[in-house]
């Protein structure tokens, strides 16, 4: 009768507990996975910028030098063909034919004063001929590409307009072709990479403010006095005055 009587813990219970020791467990283990994945990536990342930012150097390095050449042996150092347009929209919906609204909405120039990234080649060209009174454009340089990503930058993620405010936005959409932060975007648009296509739809379309001092007369083209059409390194100039 001196015996003691066990209090039964339903098995219930049990398997409750010990799901939920599995679970804490489970859970520390990503925390670590994690924590130890930032840390790599940020060295990575690192490494990588302090990489690009010798290959950007050394590529302005060897123009000052084939133009020093080109000068000395009296000539002129034509510059190789871009790869890279930037595009902006300058007009309304007003009178518009279907043809170029369809274009212009191919081009996902959708609003005025929105503006993209296109690699330069024979169907684009053919495409901004069309449209070429309803945009401007020319070719962006690196100050440019990297101002208007970093300020003006937005990602579309599951169909959302997300603002890029962290690298691993960047590297959830884009980590499958290598492309884990935003210098590597950065890298990817200016060098117009193999993976060009994936990182620039990615990309959701700029949304730029007026130009501060407005336009001169978008009616008609650059080189009449106007601001349709292509205006080759000049953009650089409008993109400061509307970012």
């Amino acid at each position: 009768m001196g015996e003691e009587v066990k209090a039964v813990i339903p098995e219930s219970l049990l398997k409750k507990q010990k799901r939920n020791e599995e679970w804490e467990l489970a859970k520390k283990q990503e925390l670590e996975a994690s924590k130890k994945k930032k840390v790599e990536n940020r060295k990575l990342i690192f490494n990588r910028a302090k990489q690009y930012a010798k290959e950007y150097e050394a590529q302005e390095k060897e123009l000052i030098q084939l133009k020093r050449e080109a000068k000395l042996k009296g000539g002129f150092y034509v510059d190789p063909e871009a790869k890279l347009l930037f595009i902006i929209r300058i007009r309304g919906i007003n009178a518009m034919h279907p043809r170029t609204r369809k274009i212009l909405q191919l081009l996902r120039l959708r609003q005025i004063f929105n503006g993209v990234f296109l690699k330069v080649n024979k169907a684009t060209m053919n495409m901004l001929h069309l449209v070429e009174p309803y945009v401007t454009y020319g070719y962006p340089n690196l100050k440019s590409v990297r101002e208007l990503i970093y300020k003006r930058g937005y990602g579309k993620l599951n169909k959302q307009r997300v603002a890029l405010t962290d690298n691993a936005i960047v590297e959830q959409a884009l980590g499958k072709y290598g492309i884990i932060c935003v210098e590597d975007l950065i890298h990817e648009i200016m060098t117009v990479g193999p993976h060009f296509k994936q990182a620039n739809n990615f990309l959701w379309p700029f949304k730029l403010k007026a130009p501060l001092g407005g336009l001169k007369k978008k009616r008609n083209h650059y080189v009449e006095g106007g601001d349709a059409g292509n205006r080759e390194n000049y953009i650089n100039e409008l993109i400061r005055r509307m970012n």
